[in-house]
């Protein structure tokens, strides 16, 4: 079984709730709104990572992130980008059986036609009321479910 830790929207805060949670995780996912690159730098340091950027990323540095990404985990297609309203129904996410976003700000896990949809919400700087949280996807012999982890702020 493999633990797919999930996060997006740091905006440039990386709390240590989220890196805390998400330790001990075989992979993890950022979707986007990053902030900063020091960001990557540890998260990368838990697990290897995948990360898109987002809409608010526009300094230079990210400019090697793609908008969107595919991974294949475990036999699961996963297929990354920052905002769920760009995702086609005939577009490149067809063959995928989860779809990972962020920009929300807003944390859910929806199964749509036989695709699952995580937003792990936003672990960075709370937005109006929402949670602040974290994502995890969990993958065994094919299998996926996905689980919304809200960080409890110190």
């Amino acid at each position: 079984m493999q633990r797919i830790g999930l996060i997006s929207d740091t905006h440039g805060l990386l709390r240590p709730e989220a890196l805390a949670a998400l330790r001990g995780c075989d992979h993890l996912i950022h979707a986007g709104d990053i902030g900063k690159p020091e960001i990557l730098t540890e998260l990368a340091r838990l697990a290897p990572l995948t990360a898109v950027r987002g809409n608010n990323d526009t300094a230079p540095w990210v400019a090697e992130l793609p908008e969107q990404t595919w991974l294949e985990l475990d036999g699961v297609r996963i297929y990354v980008l920052h905002d769920l309203a760009e995702l086609t129904p005939d577009g490149p996410a067809g063959a995928a059986r989860v779809v990972v976003s962020g920009h929300s700000h807003r944390p859910q896990v929806v199964l749509r036609d036989g695709l699952l949809l995580v937003n792990p919400g936003s672990a960075g700087p709370r937005r109006f009321k929402l949670p602040v949280s974290v994502g995890e996807l969990w993958l065994a012999a094919g299998g996926v479910s996905a689980h919304i982890r809200p960080l409890l702020l110190a």
